[in-house]
């Protein structure tokens, strides 16, 4: 088992770690019944940070950030020496994280997306571990909450006697929600985006050769392209650019730079 600790990669601060080494943390703050914020970056997810001085300051006072593009474990070998033989796939880190909470019997609570895609992905899981509790799930508000419906959508998970809430609303709101809802919650919160259409069997994931090349956003690319060219073809180069710069000393990105947020965005 891996956990190494946090470095900084182009400002972020992510975790060396593994997949045995995250869900050990998961499944120890949900024992406990402990708040524990926790993401999975890709590269797109660490420019969210990078270009974002507030949402900088968020990921960098997350409990968790894995490695969870290919491009992100190689900055952390290349700067670091860490050794990683892989990342912490989001997608992955879901399932292994059901497997052990329905092992320990640990129930757990869906956030975010739409109702079909929660049901089906629900099913999916009750399928694939039987002895999983799922004890409910909200869809998505798609849209900013007021302060009364945030404290509403905290007493539900609460009341429901979730260990864990996994969290699907998409890189950064999911972040950000995983980050308001931190103290609210005795729980582990994992921001896990794709992985509730992945594993709900809406959207395909890449082929694993793609994936392990690091090349999984070039498959996701083809499937929306209106959606996330933007994302990849603007995001990708630089992110590039921004680790040479690092890597060769030639730009210090201090965390400590990060600016807190002034108010809530309340994201629902």
């Amino acid at each position: 088992m891996i956990d190494a600790g946090k470095r900084n990669v182009i400002g972020i601060k992510v975790n060396v770690i593994d997949y045995e080494g995250a869900v050990e943390r998961i499944i120890t703050a949900a024992k406990e019944k402990q708040g524990l914020a926790v993401s999975a970056l890709a590269v797109h997810g660490v420019m969210t940070g990078a270009l974002d001085d507030t949402h900088r300051y968020r990921l960098n006072n997350f409990d968790l950030i894995c490695p969870d593009g290919q491009p992100v474990r190689w900055a952390l070998n290349l700067l670091y020496q860490a050794k990683l033989g892989d990342r912490v796939y989001g997608p992955n880190l879901t399932l292994l994280t059901c497997e052990r909470a329905a092992a320990e019997g640990l129930p757990i609570y869906l956030y975010g997306s739409r109702e079909q895609v929660l049901q089906q992905f629900a099913d999916n899981l009750r399928s694939r571990y039987p002895k999983l509790i799922i004890t409910g799930f909200q869809p998505s508000r798609f849209r900013q909450v007021s302060a009364e419906e945030k404290l509403e959508i905290a007493q539900q998970i609460k009341d429901s006697g979730a260990a864990i809430t996994l969290v699907g609303l998409g890189c950064p709101r999911q972040e950000v929600w995983a980050y308001e809802y931190r103290e609210l919650l005795s729980m582990p919160l994992l921001a896990v985006g794709a992985a509730f259409d992945f594993h709900a069997g809406t959207v395909s994931q890449a082929p694993k050769i793609l994936q392990d090349l690091g090349l999984e956003w070039f498959y996701r690319l083809i499937q929306e392209p209106k959606r996330l060219w933007k994302r990849y073809v603007l995001l990708n180069p630089h992110y590039v650019w921004l680790l040479s710069l690092q890597m060769l000393k030639l730009r210090k990105f201090d965390p400590a730079t990060a600016i807190p947020p002034t108010q809530e965005m309340r994201y629902g």
